[in-house]
């Protein structure tokens, strides 16, 4: 197999995680063994756990040893567990070969410094997606082949430059995308048309961003509550976009607690928040600003009546998420 193939696994790994990591990237691994056997899979899933390489290592180690599982699976935390390991990685992975999209990093955050990982378990060879140029985590890569590691940069670059694309800009500011749920005849009325995978991974999402922006039509009409209940206790602050600024109280998400409510004829304040998500239907889609060209679809497998989206507008699928019986596609719009 080809160096191509296998940060192909790490990348498609990395996007089930993909905003899920906020505020850090989302990050794929996989380790192959000196005999070219694959070990692992595995993820950054959220900020503040472990980093790819470090869930990758762990249950590389454990696919050598299942003896180490229980171990390791004690560690309270990313310190504790890179410890543990680099007490007991028994050079069970020396010459190894590790593929990640982004280059590891090379300082001490909250988590340790996955180069120097590679570096203590014997790794022979590290293939990279994505360069990582940030101050504080650049570096990891020279570190590694001054080192004596065989490093190799760019393979797959324009795609894990694509699943890094998030992260730089809520780095940069702002990123701010579209969501919408649509049927498999591209219906977005009548009603839940995602599963519960799919809601669930909205929740996970709506827990993290700093802004919700939503429709005044939609919030008259729907009454929504707009928390994040199948995955959190913290709710969104919301914005909701409408010419005009009365509503009934005593819709719900007015009375959901620990929440700011804004509400505007201009999407102004949602472009200085850092991370936004802006949930809406066929209408909003058609009028929706320039800045905003990333559109998250969870598409269902359920046929419904009823008219069908139709769009002027010309999306590009980077990748596409199974989510139960459904899809999750994450698009670009192409000018």
């Amino acid at each position: 197999m080809s160096d191509e193939f296998y940060l192909s696994l790490a990348i498609d790994k990395a996007w089930n995680y993909q905003l899920l990591t906020y505020p850090n990237p989302a990050v794929g691994a996989v380790i192959l063994d000196e005999n070219g056997k694959i070990l692992s899979i595995c993820a950054h899933q959220k900020a503040g756990e472990a980093h790819a390489e470090l869930n990758a290592t762990k249950e590389a180690l454990v696919a050598k040893d299942y003896r180490l599982k229980s171990l390791f699976d004690n560690a309270k935390d990313p310190n504790e567990l890179y410890s543990l390991i680099i007490q007991n990685h028994q050079n069970l992975l020396k010459n190894s070969t590790y593929y990640v999209t982004l280059e590891p990093c090379a300082h001490q955050g909250k988590t340790p410094a996955c180069a120097n990982l590679l570096l203590a378990v014997g790794a022979k060879r590290v293939v990279i997606g994505s360069r990582d140029f940030g101050e504080h985590a650049k570096g990891g890569a020279k570190l590694l082949s001054d080192n004596g590691l065989e490093v190799v940069y760019g393979v797959c670059a324009k795609e894990c430059d694509e699943l890094l694309e998030p992260f730089l800009r809520w780095q940069s500011g702002n990123f701010t995308f579209f969501k919408i749920a649509l049927t498999q005849n591209a219906v977005a009325t009548g009603g839940v048309i995602s599963n519960l995978a799919s809601r669930t991974h909205t929740h996970q999402i709506r827990s993290l961003v700093d802004l919700m922006v939503v429709g005044g039509n939609t919030v008259r009409t729907d009454r929504p509550i707009l928390d994040a209940r199948l995955a959190s206790d913290k709710s969104p602050n919301i914005l909701i976009y409408s010419s005009k600024d009365k509503f009934d109280s005593q819709i719900p998400l007015f009375n959901v607690p620990n929440r700011e409510v804004y509400i505007s004829n201009s999407l102004e304040f949602a472009f200085k928040q850092r991370f936004v998500m802006v949930e809406g239907g066929e209408n909003f889609l058609k009028n929706l600003d320039f800045r905003i060209d990333w559109i998250l679809i969870y598409r269902s497998n359920e046929f419904k009546i009823g008219s069908s989206l139709s769009l002027n507008l010309k999306l590009k699928i980077i990748h596409r998420t199974t989510l139960d019986d459904g899809e999750l596609l994450w698009c670009k719009r192409v000018n």
